[in-house]
């Protein structure tokens, strides 16, 4: 079985459309293929404008973006594709450095994968961002109990809206699924694994150091680091600072 057969094999069941930004003709090639292949419908876009544009007037289902293009900076492209409409993004570079990666995902990348890569695990690694925001729009559209207080510290699931002694606080979309999951269970100890199952993805590639990154960032928008506590060899709590 070759990488296509194997890549169809393992492609998501139902027609998911992609944004493609890169600018390597070849790699688009490629990629098209290998997705059309799959079921998928691939759209491409050489720069970061040409995918902003498309993102305003067409439905995607998942984005592919290189950061390393060829008229801004992909984090720049990250930041306005997220602000027409919240699409999942696989951030897709050359770039193999750890501190990237996490710089990616903290600014709410839902996924990074390194090139060079297979067809078969970026199919897979669609597959899971497709499911995990199906499952999260389900979850929202089932569930009625859409805010969460703890302390001084309120959470609106339904607009994505985190209080702290009635201020607002931004948040990338990981920071708040991540505050989410602590604040569901206020006190009790939530491993590294239970956090990247949940808030990511069962079968997350990426580091685990990113979970701590992610705390990090929270501790410092909540602007006490007592609001999440680190529970050695174990992993984190949610608490009210006394």
């Amino acid at each position: 079985m070759n990488e296509l057969e194997r890549a169809q094999r393992f492609g998501h069941h139902g027609e998911v459309r992609v944004l493609i930004v890169e600018d390597d003709e070849s790699i688009v090639a490629t990629l098209a293929t290998g997705l059309e292949s799959a079921g998928h419908v691939p759209f491409p876009a050489a720069t970061g404008r040409q995918a902003i544009v498309a993102h305003e007037t067409e439905h995607f289902d998942v984005v592919l973006l290189d950061l390393g293009l060829p008229d801004m900076d992909g984090r720049d492209a990250f930041r306005e594709l997220k602000s027409i409409r919240d699409v999942p993004v696989i951030m897709v570079t050359a770039r193999s450095d750890e501190f990237d990666r996490v710089l990616g995902l903290e600014l709410g990348a839902d996924d990074y994968i390194t090139k060079p890569f297979s067809l078969r695990e970026l199919l897979a690694r669609i597959r899971a961002v497709t499911r995990r925001t199906q499952l999260d729009e389900s979850s929202a559209t089932s569930s009625t109990e859409t805010s969460l207080t703890f302390g001084r510290l309120s959470i609106d699931r339904r607009t994505h809206r985190v209080t702290l002694e009635q201020t607002e606080i931004s948040l990338t979309p990981k920071e708040f699924d991540l505050l989410v999951f602590l604040a569901e269970d206020p006190g009790a100890v939530r491993t590294r694994t239970d956090i990247i199952e949940s808030v990511w993805d069962a079968h997350w590639y990426g580091p685990t150091k990113t979970v701590d990154a992610h705390v990090a960032s929270l501790r410092k928008k909540l602007g006490d680091n007592r609001w999440i506590v680190s529970v050695r060899g174990v992993g984190f709590r949610l608490e009210i600072p006394e």
